[in-house]
């Protein structure tokens, strides 16, 4: 469906309207809880810390801005992440959660709940790391055992709050709402970096071929991203009888769709959580009155600084094993072999059972080697760039327009299965 052609149909809608203005709404309040500061914090000498802090401006990418304002929402929508993935990893480990997730629709709100409350200690525990980096730091200007209390009690609020609005936006809008709010943290920052990026112009000579020379790759990057993102192996099936209405078919054909990065943005949250964990740590102890301890953190913050070789293919390496670590914990041929020959389909040419498991695992396991190059590729994307342009005002940062690329297209096929539904109920 053409672009005017879809907003026509929608503004012509008045249920789908009313959805997308609820998302809107929605998104505006997310968007004023990450300019709510905490109270006692020093805002003054925020940006320029966070300038320095090289490790907290990835996390802050995540947050949407509100780890680099302090602000009510300090944790973003962090701590329901990562308690959705120890759900969904449990979930492959624990039979007791494996049992949930099979029993469809009661199942996934048992797991849902248990996400919610999950979400609460861990909130605890990341607010209290982060603010004691922040006081180490002086950004914080009384530390008492009421004022952290009363801090963390807001910031964990403000994660709740968000996770919150996120499922109202799931439930009565369009898409996913915890993706739309990252999507819009990031897209958020786009408008200050490219006002200081085009301040660059006036030096002329050299920063303008830089410039060009990142617009072009933003360009390839973003189109390779698309071309990823969409990438699927389709698998043909053949099932032996089929139902319909009153007659039976003898066979019909369908597909078992394999995408090249079944793993999403995960491994890279996964892979970002590890990367900052030495320099986070190693923070803490430094100027340390202890020699060897103040040594050792300083090397450790001199290593895992961007500008280092090994901070990049420490990095990259992460991401790539931890595609292939994700893509089988979620991928399990054994079971979509049982299910196919359950439902009487099979793949032709191969026989039902065992070998069908191996056909898939053989399948998915030469998509996972481009898809994990190309997730750890756009990993370390942003740094590679910097170093070669040296341009810092704006981080060609892969990850988030994969983040975006990605959410935009489900958001727009949501968009059109609702416009397809209510077509035809009208026919």
């Amino acid at each position: 469906m053409r672009p005017l052609a879809t907003l026509r149909r929608i503004i012509s809608l008045p249920d789908l309207r009313r959805r997308i203005g609820i998302v809107f709404f929605l998104l505006l309040l997310t968007r004023i809880l990450t300019i709510v500061p905490l109270p006692g914090i020093n805002i003054n000498q925020l940006a320029d810390f966070f300038k320095q802090n090289q490790a907290l401006s990835l996390l802050n990418m995540f947050t949407g801005g509100g780890l680099s304002n302090v602000s009510f929402a300090l944790m973003g929508v962090g701590p329901y992440i990562t308690a959705s993935i120890i759900l969904q990893l449990l979930g492959y480990t624990v039979p007791a959660i494996e049992e949930l997730q099979k029993e469809g629709e009661a199942g996934r709100k048992r797991i849902s709940q248990y996400t919610r409350l999950l979400t609460v200690p861990l909130g605890f525990m990341q607010g209290f790391g982060t603010l004691t980096l922040l006081r180490n730091a002086g950004m914080i200007q009384s530390w008492g055992p009421t004022e952290l209390l009363l801090m963390l009690t807001v910031a964990t609020a403000g994660t709740m709050v968000l996770m919150w609005l996120g499922e109202l936006i799931s439930e009565y809008g369009v898409g996913n709402g915890v993706s739309l709010i990252i999507t819009l943290g990031i897209l958020s920052g786009l408008s200050q970096s490219l006002t200081q990026t085009s301040q660059l112009f006036a030096l002329g000579g050299e920063q303008i071929t830089n410039l060009i020379i990142m617009a072009v790759i933003g360009i390839i990057t973003l189109a390779v991203v698309i071309m990823v993102t969409e990438g699927v192996r389709d698998i043909p099936i053949t099932y032996a009888r089929s139902v319909r209405g009153s007659g039976m078919l003898g066979r019909v054909n369908s597909v078992l769709p394999i995408k090249i990065n079944m793993a999403g943005v995960i491994p890279i949250i996964f892979a970002v959580s590890l990367v900052i964990f030495p320099s986070v740590i190693a923070q803490f102890f430094q100027g340390n009155k202890i020699a060897w301890l103040a040594s050792t953190s300083a090397f450790i913050l001199r290593v895992f600084n961007q500008q280092h070789w090994f901070y990049s293919v420490f990095y990259f390496l992460l991401v790539f094993g931890f595609t292939y670590f994700y893509t089988f914990i979620i991928v399990k041929p054994e079971e979509m072999a049982e299910n196919l020959q359950r439902q009487g389909g099979f793949i032709p040419g191969v026989r039902p059972g065992t070998d069908t498991a191996r056909y898939i695992y053989s399948v998915v396991n030469r998509l996972t080697f481009p898809g994990a190059l190309f997730l750890a590729i756009i990993a370390v994307l942003p740094v590679v760039i910097q170093n070669i342009t040296g341009i810092t005002t704006i981080s060609l940062g892969g990850t988030s327009i994969l983040i975006v690329v990605s959410v935009t297209l489900e958001t727009i096929r949501q968009v059109q299965a609702q416009i397809a539904t209510r077509t035809y109920e009208e026919a």
